[in-house]
């Protein structure tokens, strides 16, 4: 069977079906038609071993090593975040965040040919800078990043700050052809990280009136879907978030996703937000989007290119 509908209405397609939605996302993001919603588990596409963590455990565990958390809260990103704020300062937790994310994150593929698309939005929901770095490999100079802020040093309404891909700091609501959005944070290039459980209470407390989202990234998702890529939502903090910069968008939306390896969390999310599973692996999907033969081919076109 290559569609299968479950009783909560998750759509999975598999095979020719999902071949030929993938298709469709493909045209869809060449006409900005949809936005693409990077995760994680985009870096992990690179045949070498990705120089930053690419996932919350594996940040726990590079957090763990500097200061040892309790057991019962030691593989939770946010939670361990928490401990050592607490314990060393919001100094020490953003220092040591710094380091471990201080390894430039190479572009894969996917990320180069993204960044030659005429795309309205971006949204990048990691802290490694690899889009950003795309962007900047593609001379883009019609661009602007707004990233999410710990509001730990700010004083006022202030959720986001905006850069160029230079680095400058612009003002508050500037735009441009294309808005990455960076909604935890990101290293480059001022180290900003929401990453403790204290960074989210007053935007969790905000964001299902829309506050903390940037007005920018609500009128361009109005009337586009989301494609989501390298993502898992088996945290209640990622689904959240996800949800949240979902509402109002008009679709269709879709993910590519090992079906297999789905929790029930998952599974009910993505129905609940009717988000259709294309059931292929990343490298095979990137292959049918970007044209190469496999990804890794794809990542030595990259090379030849840069």
């Amino acid at each position: 069977m290559n569609t299968i509908p479950s009783s909560r209405h998750l759509v999975i397609v598999r095979d020719s079906f999902a071949e030929k939605l993938l298709e469709l996302a493909k045209q869809a993001l060449a006409a900005d038609q949809v936005i693409p919603y990077l995760g994680p588990g985009l870096l992990r596409l690179s045949s070498a071993e990705p120089t930053v963590p690419f996932t919350s455990e594996a940040v726990a565990a590079a957090l763990n090593t500097r200061m040892p958390a309790p057991s019962k809260i030691r593989t939770n990103m946010w939670s361990v975040a928490q401990f050592i704020e607490q314990r060393r300062h919001r100094r020490t937790l953003q220092t040591w965040m710094a380091e471990i994310f201080a390894a430039p994150a190479a572009p894969t593929v996917l990320h180069a040919w993204l960044a030659t698309l005429p795309l309205s939005l971006i949204i990048d929901s990691w802290y490694d800078g690899a889009m950003r770095a795309a962007l900047a490999d593609a001379g883009r100079t019609d661009v602007v990043e707004m990233q999410g802020i710990t509001r730990a040093n700010e004083f006022g309404d202030i959720w986001t700050k905006t850069y160029d891909l230079s680095g400058n700091e612009l003002e508050s609501g500037s735009v441009a052809k294309t808005v990455l959005y960076t909604p935890h944070g990101s290293i480059r290039p001022a180290a900003n990280f929401l990453v403790a459980d204290s960074d989210y209470v007053e935007v969790l407390t905000e964001i299902d009136i829309q506050t903390p989202i940037p007005d920018a990234v609500k009128e361009r998702r109005n009337d586009r879907g989301l494609f989501f890529f390298g993502c898992r939502f088996n945290d209640q903090m990622l689904r959240t978030y996800a949800r949240q910069i979902l509402k109002r968008s008009i679709g269709p939306h879709c993910t590519v996703m090992d079906a297999q390896t789905l929790t029930r969390n998952e599974a009910r999310f993505l129905a609940a937000s009717g988000i259709t599973v294309i059931d292929m692996s990343a490298s095979e999907a990137v292959a049918r989007l970007v044209g190469a033969r496999t990804a890794a081919d794809g990542q030595d076109q990259l090379r030849g290119h840069l």
